[in-house]
Formats: structure tokens, C-alpha cells, sequence
């Protein structure tokens, strides 16, 4: 016998034979489960497919006020910003006259002791014999003027003795100076100065020594 022959002999004949029941069913659950994969890919793809379309839809666009409109907001913006600052200024300017009225008023208040002062002090003058007791007057007068200026911020500026400062001092003339350590510093003062708040308002008129 054969080969050929042999293999034909030895090969069990399954075509025209049934399969087993549970090999059957085995194989029906595996294409079931391929079908449900395909049916879910191409549910996945269309679902791909369908946000590439909203993607590529084009965006409403907004509406833009027409120039006529933005004109007639921007006018009307200025408008109102001119009228509230013509408000602010004139507010403010009444404030500063109503500050400058009374800060007057305080200095005139404080002031009248002063004025009775000088008027009792006349008083005496004319009526006094002796000479002393006008002068004790006067100086509690002035004393007392000066410590209501000096209350304001009014301050004498110290200059004999003192180096020679253009900031401080106006040089009238110069001399020689009596002392070798005088030389560039004040020998006399002509005219007191003052400051206001550490602001000079008047320059000490001085003579200086060189």
C-alpha cells in the first residue's frame, strides 16, 4: 500500500459529519463578540466624523455697534466727564476760599488780646511819669505777639555768629572781620529774617565778615 493511500485511510472523514454542540456554540459566542467590536468601532468613527463637522462649522460672529453709535457713546461719555470734573473744581475752589476764611478768622481772634493789649499800653503812655513801667509793657506786648506767631510756625532766623548762607541769609555789605574766626561768618544782622514752617518768607540782611 502506499503513502498516499495510507494517509487517506488514516484521515477520519468530517465533512459531511456534524460538530459538537458545544463547539458550535463556542464558535457562534466569538462571532457574536466580532460583531459587537465592528458595530462599536463604527459607532466610535461616527462619532469622530460628526465632531470634525461641528469643528469645521463656522462661528457666529458678534455684532458690532455701527460708527454712528460709537460716536454718539463716546460723546456722550466725554459729556458726562467734563460735567463731573467742572463739579470737582468748583467744589474744590469753595473749599479752599471757605479753608483761607476761617484760618483768617482764627489769626484775627488770637490777635485781639494782642490789640487790647497795645491799646491799655497807649493808655499808659499818655498818662505815665515814669519811663519803667512803659517799658515793662511794651516788652510783655511784644513777647506776647511773638509767642502767638511763633505758635503759627513763624521762626527768627539765628544768623549772628553763623556761617554765611545764601539760603538763609542776604549779604548788605562786607567788612573786615573784627576776629580771625569771623572771617565768612555774620559780624551783624540790619534786618532780621524768618521762616514759616521752615519756608524762608524774608532773608536775614547781614554783614559779613572777610
Amino acid at each position: 500500500m502506499s503513502n498516499k493511500e495510507k494517509k487517506n485511510v488514516d484521515a477520519p472523514e468530517t465533512t459531511n459529519q456534524e460538530l459538537p454542540e458545544e463547539i458550535t456554540n463556542t464558535l457562534n459566542s466569538e462571532m457574536n463578540e466580532k460583531t459587537n467590536d465592528i458595530s462599536t468601532d463604527s459607532t466610535i468613527e461616527k462619532d469622530r466624523e460628526t465632531d470634525k463637522t461641528d469643528i469645521s462649522e463656522p462661528i457666529a460672529e458678534t455684532k458690532e455697534p455701527n460708527p454712528e453709535e460709537k460716536l454718539a457713546a463716546m460723546t456722550d461719555k466725554y459729556l458726562r466727564l467734563t460735567a463731573e470734573f467742572d463739579n470737582y473744581r468748583k467744589r474744590t475752589l469753595k473749599e479752599r476760599m471757605e479753608m483761607i476764611k476761617s484760618a483768617g478768622e482764627d489769626i484775627f481772634m488770637n490777635f485781639l488780646p494782642i490789640i487790647n493789649n497795645l491799646e491799655r499800653a497807649k493808655k499808659s503812655v499818655d498818662q505815665a511819669k515814669e519811663i519803667e513801667p512803659v517799658k515793662e509793657g511794651i516788652d510783655l506786648i511784644f513777647k506776647s505777639i511773638f509767642d502767638f506767631l511763633s505758635s503759627r510756625g513763624l521762626k527768627e532766623i539765628d544768623a549772628v555768629g553763623k556761617e554765611f548762607d545764601t539760603d538763609l541769609h542776604e549779604a548788605l555789605t562786607k567788612i573786615p572781620a573784627p576776629e580771625e574766626t569771623l572771617k565768612g561768618k555774620v559780624v551783624d544782622v540790619i534786618e532780621k529774617g524768618y521762616t514759616l514752617n521752615d519756608k524762608v518768607i524774608r532773608f536775614a540782611k547781614v554783614v559779613v565778615g572777610e
